[in-house]
């Protein structure tokens, strides 16, 4: 059994950009789920499929590169853990990376990214983020 998949997720995507393969594996949880349509829709990773199976579904992510090789994605951090949970009010999220980067935050309107959470005024805990 897993204890923190979502930091699983990020590994094997970072790990998958550094070899630059074109799509990464990673198992489906609907919590993963939402965090790879967030990434999908801000334009991080180019789509998202689920493949049913035994004992348990995949999701496949196809990576997003720039003409040069170049991927997309220079960075996850995953920031609040099972360990450490980080909770943050939509006034206290700070831009990532002078704004080129997003948070992305589990919320009660669903998973957010920053920019969205401030937009409805919601704030949540602090699941990662990505630049």
């Amino acid at each position: 059994m897993m204890t923190d998949p979502i930091a699983d997720m990020l590994i094997r995507i970072t790990n998958a950009l550094q070899r630059r393969y074109q799509t990464v594996e990673v198992p489906q949880s609907r919590l993963n789920m939402q965090i790879a349509a967030v990434l999908r829709d801000e334009g991080f990773v180019e789509a998202v499929n689920v493949t049913p199976g035994k004992p348990r579904a995949m999701m496949n992510i196809r990576l997003k590169y720039l003409a040069d090789e170049e991927p997309v994605i220079h960075g996850l951090k995953r920031v609040s853990r099972p360990g450490r949970r980080v909770y943050s009010g939509y006034q206290d999220l700070k831009p990532i990376e002078g704004g080129i980067g997003i948070m992305i935050l589990s919320t009660p309107a669903g998973v957010l990214t920053d920019h969205q959470s401030r937009q409805r005024r919601v704030g949540g805990e602090v699941l990662c983020q990505v630049w």
